[in-house]
């Protein structure tokens, strides 16, 4: 049976994306590229050159011009993809707790975004990739031929992400995780340049209830519905 060639999963914070999109991708033998690590490779760069990362202008300027590709991991590290800026692997680099505090000021950009749609674009056309983040059905590939937009309520995501940070050893509360995944919400659904929504072909999946197995399951039926 044949299987969608850019398969889009779109929605809110800690709505399980990743997981459900890395696994997915395992099982089709596609690229996984989760949209986020393009943001975080252009601070990286900011970071980098010294650049000031309050400049807008300066920052727009720097992501119209660095080339950024997402190629499949080259070694098993634990990375799910290789991460090329200009040429050079930044894999890892992103990670660092730099880029973790800057790269929401970078993200917010609306220059950079633009910017950054444009090169998305370029490595979906390629095909055979699942592409995760919060606008790809809508900005990024409309024309995907499978948008799955994955949600749950706002109590069941911030339980996810609060169970999460305490595995890691972080300390805040369950009321300051709901906190934070409200104030993402409005953030990303309120934005000026391609807000968090349903594409109006995208299919709703409420993983309410469900564990990762469950939804799992639930997606790969959808894309086995779907037909090149």
């Amino acid at each position: 049976m044949s299987v969608p060639e850019v398969i889009a999963i779109d929605g809110p914070a800690a709505s399980g994306k990743s997981t459900i999109g890395k696994k997915l991708a395992d099982e089709l033998g596609f690229l996984f590229f989760d949209t986020g690590v393009m943001y975080r490779a252009v601070t990286w760069a900011a970071l980098s050159a010294g650049a000031d990362l309050n400049d807008e202008a300066e920052i727009t300027r720097l992501a119209e011009t660095v080339i950024i590709d997402i190629l499949p991991p080259s070694r098993a590290d634990g990375r799910n993809c290789d991460i090329i800026l200009d040429g050079t692997d930044i894999t890892w680099d992103i990670r660092r707790a730099e880029v973790d505090r800057n790269v929401s000021l970078v993200s917010a950009y609306p220059g950079v975004r633009l910017a950054l749609t444009t090169q998305q674009r370029r490595i979906g056309l390629r095909g055979k990739v699942v592409m995760v983040g919060r606008d790809i059905g809508t900005a990024v590939m409309p024309e995907a031929s499978l948008k799955i937009y994955l949600t749950a309520s706002t109590e069941e995501r911030a339980r996810r992400r609060y169970l999460e940070q305490r595995q890691r050893g972080g300390q805040a509360s369950f009321s300051e995780v709901l906190a934070d995944i409200h104030e993402r919400d409005q953030i990303d659904s309120t934005r000026a340049i391609a807000p968090l929504r349903p594409a109006s072909d995208a299919v709703i999946l409420d993983t309410d209830g469900m564990d990762v197995d469950q939804a799992f399951i639930k997606a790969c039926a959808l894309v086995c519905k779907t037909k090149n």
